[in-house]
């Protein structure tokens, strides 16, 4: 067996929760509003300052294994705890999460089959969940079935290749797994892999984890109106010490300029979702400190590779050669972007554009689709989901140049949530959309998105080769022959062009200058656990 054990101090951090309706945890008293802790509970000297976020959106549900929006992954990051998490790097002058260290967390240690099909993890000793309840390998073991047979976690319990989760007794867990898998432990690093506590969900309604939080996180859930906010206050019995903020409030603001205002004038302390037209005039206010990191969000214009004329290769490059690449980045995202030249982000381990050939051509676009019988255009509709300025500037960008090539694109907008609905019914012609992977790594990205079975790949792009390329790499152990693998089945994606690329997302995070500890993950999660605000 294989050993892994940290006897270093565990780099602290929360854990997010999703959040949709008026809810505090029943099992959970609720802080006092008015202050956060005080010297009388903490021992400390003075009152803990409080921190308020504005956010876009307020979220869906509060259950882990549910969650899948930014809100709600916020918001059970920071009431549950994980067995692993991830170590962080420093990268020219800005902390960033590193999802190929993982660290441990609830789990003190693990071993590894020499098969690398097992995996037995011992848990810390003495760690309890709010409730007062041990964090016990029973309540490991149901976390993990939970998400097994949840509607959203359940395909990453397939992409993690777990058979079965057993407790061996009151602190081991052993995870067996159907063939290696190199992504199983930043995989289980996620939300969606939170722990939650047997003892307090069992003999509850089964939407208990949707409006009622269950982990042994940093934080206490409070209030959740996604109209209008979320409240946490601190955990003070944390098993890795009490948080260092008193209370944290998100403010759900949908309007971008007023989440900007909010910033400007002092009335929050951070903001998510900054428009990058705001970015330089922020970055002028001396009071603030304008974050805008490279991430591996990426933006595409995708074609239903199903669906007429889009079933046709070299329509789909026509349109590729049709896209104002510089005029997009310019003149829609003000340079808080770059180029995506590949299905994969290119600060992704394992990124080639090889087989990209794709810039702004007309000529090229016209003999294309000249050669694909379409020499006198065609009509399609595109589907323009609501929410994204960025999204409308480019649709509109596109449809203008596909007309000087004789395409016409008919833009039909719909309310983000009835997009997304009509999204995964796999048969809209065209649309822009965006993903971020929140693993770090090719076969998660392809996996979700291109693979054949992926549960996120709406545009049906289908090929056998990729399809085999991506299984034999999720379960080769050698990293560079995996990396192989993976690069070729991008070359033959960035050829065959299912989508044609827009660019890659700068993560934009605006907070004033007396807040300190912010680290930048690849899900784009604020973690409120590490943070500290100077009063």
């Amino acid at each position: 067996m294989k050993k892994v054990k940290w006897l270093s101090p565990l780099i602290a951090f929360s854990v997010m929760l999703s959040g949709c309706v008026n809810s505090a945890n029943p099992q959970t008293p609720a802080a006092s509003s008015g202050t956060s802790a005080t010297a009388e509970t903490t021992g400390e000297s003075a009152v803990k300052p409080n921190l308020t976020v504005a956010y876009s959106e307020g979220g869906t549900t509060l259950d882990p294994a549910e969650a899948n929006d930014l809100t709600s992954d916020t918001l059970v990051l920071a009431t549950y705890d994980q067995l692993v998490t991830y170590g962080i790097k420093n990268v020219d002058g800005a902390d960033i999460a590193n999802t190929e260290d993982i660290q441990p967390m609830l789990a003190e240690s693990w071993e590894v089959s020499a098969d690398n099909t097992v995996y037995t993890f011992k848990l810390k000793s003495g760690v309890k969940f709010q409730s007062g309840n041990p964090v016990n390998a029973e309540a490991v073991a149901y976390s993990f079935d939970r998400v097994g047979k949840s509607s959203s976690g359940s395909f990453l319990y397939g992409m993690a290749a777990i058979k079965s989760v057993t407790a061996k007794d009151e602190s081991t867990v052993e995870v067996v797994l159907n063939n290696p898998n190199h992504m199983f432990l930043q995989i289980i690093a996620m939300y969606t892999f939170s722990i939650v506590d047997q003892k307090v969900v069992e003999g509850q309604n089964a939407d208990y984890l949707k409006t009622n939080a269950a982990g042994s996180g940093p934080f206490k859930l409070e209030k959740w109106d996604p109209a209008s906010e979320a409240v946490f206050t601190a955990n003070e019995t944390y098993w890795q010490g009490a948080p260092k903020l008193g209370k944290v409030t998100l403010k759900f603001t949908k309007e971008a300029s007023n989440r900007v205002l909010l910033l400007s004038k002092g009335d929050v302390d951070m903001s998510i979702e900054i428009p990058p037209k705001d970015v330089n005039s922020l970055q002028g206010n001396t009071e603030l400190n304008i974050q805008s990191n490279a991430s591996n969000r990426i933006l595409f214009f995708a074609m239903n590779n199903k669906v007429k004329p889009f079933d046709n290769e070299k329509v789909r490059q026509a349109v590729s050669y049709a896209i104002p690449y510089e005029e997009l980045l310019s003149g829609v995202m003000y340079g808080q972007a770059k180029r995506m030249k590949s299905a994969v982000a290119s600060n992704t381990p394992g990124f080639t554009d090889a087989g990209y050939v794709y810039e702004y051509n007309l000529d090229k676009a016209k003999a294309l689709l000249k050669e694909a019988g379409y020499e006198n255009g065609f009509t399609f509709d595109f589907t323009l989901g609501s929410g994204f300025d960025d999204w409308e500037d480019d649709a509109v960008l596109i449809q203008a140049e596909l007309a000087k090539i004789g395409v016409t694109m008919n833009i039909n907008k719909l309310a983000r949530a009835q997009f997304l609905e009509k999204q995964k019914e796999n048969n809209l012609t065209s649309y822009i959309s965006k993903w971020t992977s929140f693993v770090n790594d090719p076969g998660y990205h392809l996996g979700f998105l291109l693979y054949g079975k992926g549960s996120s790949n709406y545009i049906n792009y289908q090929n056998a080769e990729v399809d085999k390329l991506w299984e034999q790499a999720n379960n080769e152990t050698d990293q560079q022959k995996r990396s192989e693998l993976y690069k070729t089945a991008q070359e033959i994606i960035n050829t065959e062009a299912p989508w044609a690329y827009l660019y890659e997302y700068n993560r934009i995070v605006g907070m004033n200058k007396n807040i300190s500890g912010y680290a930048f993950y690849p899900d784009e999660v604020i973690r409120f656990y590490p943070l500290s605000k100077q009063e």
